[in-house]
């Protein structure tokens, strides 16, 4: 069975742990740690591949002897677990392939290993599991190890820092699923998954689980405003745990949406669409803003997936505003563009985090102002990178733009929808996805231009080096199916249909049926799209043209000075800097979004001092919403420190008290 195959693989990842504990500090054990994760990944991505593919496949169950002993730990393989098994699997097996070369470059590589395959087991178990509690425990499991790895370069202050708001804003999450768990067992306490399923809750209490859900899965995927650990964990975590934080684990709290949504609150009602557009479409433009504000090229990726995750809730949404209306082509669109855009995400996130990591080993910086030029001695790294950024930006003929088309396609049917809240909210975020995929293509070019491009800003981008082969092979496999799902989505999207057939008993057409290897996600007259076509036309194109300048052109060698600006000055510093590139539109955006303020220090004529500009942005999520309750808690704490000092007769009138009021309230109740 698919799914003892795949809980052996978890059972490998967990006894690899254990290996890595014991001989943590051998030499070797990296590449034994590594390459053994790599085979277990592929093992699973096989594993969840094969049940998918075989669409009529039945769902497979297990009950194992762990958990509460009433009920046991329950794991379930169907269409959408097999398919979110694809890619967490696919992830783990890539990063893993890419940490074979990068893991010799880290400082502290007995701090990753006991934890590595740790986390890679977790997230599968969170996705297998088919009870609250199996799910609870994995999802627990999953944050502690993960936040193991963010603290695994625990010299630095910012990162324990990052690793104590990852475990609150984790913690925080996890109680909100609890409490949802909780409604939707009710008062019989029916944990199994089975259960729920069979016994949806009333429109009050599933309104309730809703609202828990969005900020339980939320804070994990990074929805704002409760993203603030994401742009401080992600960064700080070795690139290879990075990309699978970022493109795997985030997809994880999206599968919890999805399964918690779509399968246990029964029919939806029309208003649930609501916060889940909203919330999805302000994620979407405020988290490529905050981006584009970075010169940390590390955490510049790690706000950009904010933003992704902001356009896979925005198909969500969708699809459940036309899940409730009956309209089930233009749902299984919605569905469609959302979980290819999970898929899309993983592929072109996990390879910019190994760009961005190949950039740090090699030159020990992730700051954008002290890169550049790496284009010259890194070509293979800018390369994929630059792929990479074209696939985020959703330019054709790289996967990003197929499911960000799609998505657009499904906007574009919101007229047929009967409320007019929906009816005028969809096209406002469509109109907000369109502004950050704009805002995208601005943010990448920065991050491509700053760190690849120009002149070297500093010695370290003068003297680096090409990254190790295993780490070029991992990124070369991302890239490589980035290309193949933009030339050929037809396979992925048909792959798709029994993932939303399950979650809302409709499918898009076969796209294997379409001539010329083309997409209709609708109908013909309403909108195609063929990857294949405009690959071919930009190939021959962009080779014609090479063609005809090397022959007609002029075979006469001119040299000349190349154009500097207006600033004949030959430093590296007379170039554009990051943060300069992004002013205009800081001072567009920037004073709403983040209060930015400028402010400039002239000197005085005749004064020897440097005039200084300096600009102070703030996160008004974290001002408006945990600040306030930082300064609560540590009032309270300061307040409430004063009944460690009473004495013991206190002590016991506390008690006494105490139990006194509990008997009153007893007493009442009864």
């Amino acid at each position: 069975m698919t799914l003892i195959a795949l809980l052996w693989c978890i059972a490998a990842w967990l006894g690899l742990s254990v290996f890595a504990v014991v001989v943590a500090r051998t030499a070797i054990v990296g590449t034994i740690v590594y390459a053994a994760c790599l085979a277990i990944g592929m093992l699973g991505l096989s594993a969840g591949l094969e049940h998918l593919i075989a669409a009529t496949a039945p769902a497979e169950t297990i009950i194992l002897p762990l958990g509460l002993p009433w009920l046991g730990a329950n794991f379930r393989l169907d269409n959408l677990s097999a398919f979110f098994v694809l890619v967490v699997d696919l992830g783990a097996a890539t990063a893993s392939l890419y940490a074979l070369g990068y893991g010799r470059h880290e400082s502290e590589q007995h701090r990753v290993l006991p934890f590595y395959p740790a986390f890679l087991a977790a997230m599968n178990l969170v996705v297998l599991a088919d009870d609250a509690f199996t799910f609870l425990v994995s999802w627990e499991l999953m944050s502690l190890v993960s936040w193991a790895l963010v603290v695994a370069h625990h010299h630095d202050r910012e990162n324990i820092r990052a690793g104590y708001v990852y475990l609150l804003m984790a913690s925080f999450g996890t109680v909100a699923l609890l409490l949802a768990f909780g409604l939707l067992a009710g008062p019989e306490g029916s944990y199994a998954f089975a259960e729920l399923r069979l016994h949806p809750p009333s429109e009050t209490l599933a309104a309730a689980v809703l609202a828990l859900t969005i900020v339980g899965t939320g804070s994990k995927a990074g929805l704002i405003p409760l993203h603030v650990w994401l742009p401080l964990a992600h960064p700080a975590a070795p690139s290879h745990v990075s990309a699978l934080m970022s493109g795997v684990m985030t997809k994880v709290a999206v599968y919890a949406f999805i399964r918690i949504v779509f399968t246990f609150l029964g029919p939806p009602q029309w208003w649930w669409a609501l916060p889940v557009l909203i919330a999805g479409a302000a994620s979407a433009v405020i988290g490529v803003l905050y981006a584009l504000n970075q010169s940390d090229l590390k955490k510049l990726l790690a706000y950009s997936t904010i933003d992704n995750i902001g356009v896979i809730f925005i198909g969500l949404g969708l699809a459940l505003a036309f899940q409730t209306n009956a309209l089930g082509a233009a749902a299984a669109l919605a569905m469609a563009a959302a979980l290819l855009h999970v898929f899309n995400h993983a592929l072109f996130k996990s390879l910019l985090f190994f760009g961005a990591g190949a950039v740090l080993t090699s030159t020990g910086e992730r700051n954008l102002e002290r890169l550049g030029g790496l284009i010259h001695t890194m070509p293979v790294t800018a390369f994929l990178f630059l792929l990479a950024s074209m696939a985020i930006c959703a330019l054709p003929p790289l996967n990003g733009f197929v499911s960000e088309w799609l998505t657009f396609q499904a906007v574009l049917i919101s007229p047929q929808l009967p409320q007019w809240s929906l009816r005028l909210i969809v096209p406002a975020v469509g109109a907000m996805l369109a502004l950050a995929a704009a805002l995208t293509a601005a943010c990448f070019v920065k991050a491509f231009g700053f760190a690849f491009l120009g002149r070297p800003r500093s010695d370290v981008a003068k003297r680096a080096v090409e990254t190790d082969t295993f780490s070029l092979a991992g990124m070369f496999s991302l890239g490589a199916l980035c290309l193949f799902i933009g030339i050929l989505p037809g396979f992925v999207i048909d792959r798709l249909a029994p993932v939303t057939q399950f979650l809302l008993s409709a499918r898009l057409p076969v796209q294997a049926d379409v001539p010329w290897l083309s997409i209709i996600p609708i109908s013909e007259g309403r909108s195609s799209y063929n990857g294949l076509l405009v690959f071919l036309f930009i190939l021959i194109s962009s080779l014609g043209a090479v063609l005809v300048i090397h022959t007609f052109a002029s075979r006469k060698v001119r040299r000349s000075a190349a154009w500097d600006c207006g600033f004949p000055d030959p430093r590296p510093v007379t170039q554009y800097s990051a943060d300069s590139f992004v002013q205009p539109l800081r001072r567009v955006y920037g004073t709403l979004v983040f209060l930015a303020r400028e402010k400039v220090q002239m000197p005085t004529p005749g004064e020897m001092s440097p005039a200084r500009f300096t600009v102070t942005m703030q996160d008004l999520a974290w001002r408006l919403i945990y600040s306030p309750i930082v300064h609560a808690v540590e009032f309270s704490a300061e307040r409430l420190n004063v009944l460690q000092f009473m004495t013991i007769r206190r002590y016991l009138a506390l008690v006494f008290s105490a139990l006194i009021f509990l008997l009153i309230v007893l007493a009442s109740w009864t």
